[in-house]
């Protein structure tokens, strides 16, 4: 068996989303029927059952990410083409099971069920895990991880400070607090568009609303949060209208929040500072925590000259271990008739998508009609 880095990880979303375990059923939920899980959307399901559908594409992800490869590692080659190949039975995907009754057994027996041991501790992006001590590890120069939850807190440096230098290299608090809305448009390129740009609409408002208009080829995709809830509908969508929950749910709020950030400080309980580097940049680590949430930290990384947000960090919790999301931020520039910045580049990355947003145009201050923020009808998903 190979080991090792193998191609980069580029699959469409809608292989991805049909992956490792199933394809994609009829069914469909109701306005008011709670999030679908995923023996009720996906066929033979066997070792996952009980899973919220955006919960297990994480899962899903995680496996892909751990071998280092795209779905068809495990499935059958002709899922590219025929997505109901997926539920094929291959003696991977036989093998995979009984991983996950091992990982399982392993967590419950030691770790009084915590999911402390995951498919990434043993195999770190190969097909084989690694069983003897790599002596290019220890001796050769480490590689600082940025995106880890557990760091050395920095002495002396206040979460205020450097969250106020934020808010003031966006043009200041109050500057922030007068802008009340947005409407923007631009591109979108990702997984789910094989990286051609399509045209995208993007609209905000305070405090914490926020949704996109994806226009792909085959009809719009709508990612909508109202402050409160979550909705992912559309031709890329694993249903026609995914509910999101948990730790999903959170990135909506998320970026929700830095899309008019004057509210940042008080999205969060308790408050850790760090410091590391991205790509040799300087950066702070702002570690956010909501402890009576449930939801694991949230890391926003703080550029240390400029004192802008470049990246944020949050881990979804699930049955086989986080699963991180990862949104970088660049291109910063002075929004018209506000005197504040806002980035114009944005890059989502999961375990299972990856996409870049880019801003030609944002209008603020705006009136935004309600119905961009409510539950959206559902789409045709063309898995």
């Amino acid at each position: 068996m190979k080991s090792g880095r193998k191609r980069p990880v580029f699959w469409a979303t809608g292989v991805a989303m049909a992956c490792l375990l199933g394809v994609v059923s009829a069914r469909q939920a109701g306005p008011d029927e709670a999030p679908l899980v995923s023996e009720n959307v996906f066929r033979d399901i066997q070792v996952l059952q009980g899973m919220p559908v955006d919960t297990f594409f994480d899962v899903m992800g995680m496996f892909a990410s751990s071998m280092g490869d795209d779905c068809t590692y495990c499935h059958s080659a002709d899922a590219v083409f025929r997505h109901e190949a997926f539920g094929d039975p291959t003696p991977r995907i036989q093998r995979a099971r009984q991983m996950v009754v091992m990982v399982r057994a392993l967590n419950d027996t030691y770790f009084g069920g915590a999911p402390r041991v995951t498919c990434f501790t043993c195999h770190r992006g190969m097909y084989a895990p690694v069983d003897a001590p790599l002596l290019s590890l220890q001796y050769g120069v480490p590689v600082e991880e940025p995106n880890v939850r557990d760091f050395p807190p920095e002495p002396g440096t206040s979460a205020d400070g450097i969250l106020d230098k934020y808010l003031q290299a966006l043009g200041g608090a109050e500057q922030l607090a007068g802008v009340s809305s947005f409407v923007a448009s631009g591109t979108y390129a990702g997984f789910d568009t094989g990286f051609s740009e399509v045209p995208v609409e993007v609209f905000a408002r305070a405090p914490n609303q926020r949704s996109l208009a994806v226009h792909m080829f085959n009809g719009d995709s709508h990612r909508v949060f109202d402050g409160i809830n979550g909705w992912w509908a559309g031709p890329d969508s694993p249903v026609p209208i995914e509910t999101l929950t948990s730790g999903n749910l959170d990135r909506y709020r998320l970026e929700a929040l830095v899309a008019l950030p004057a509210g940042i400080k008080q999205a969060f309980s308790q408050w850790t500072v760090g410091r590391t580097a991205i790509d040799d940049l300087e950066v702070m680590i702002v570690q956010g925590v909501n402890p009576d949430s449930g939801l694991l930290p949230v890391n926003f990384y703080f550029d240390v000259e400029t004192g802008l947000l470049v990246r944020w960090v949050r881990w979804n919790g699930t049955p086989l271990g986080p699963v991180p999301t990862q949104v970088d931020y660049s291109d910063y520039r002075d929004v018209a008739e506000t005197g504040i910045k806002m980035p114009f580049t944005w890059t989502v990355s999961k375990t299972y998508m990856q996409h870049t947003v880019r801003l030609s145009d944002l209008q603020a201050n705006v009136p935004v009609d309600a119905t961009r923020f409510a539950r959206p009808a559902p789409g045709t998903p063309k898995l």
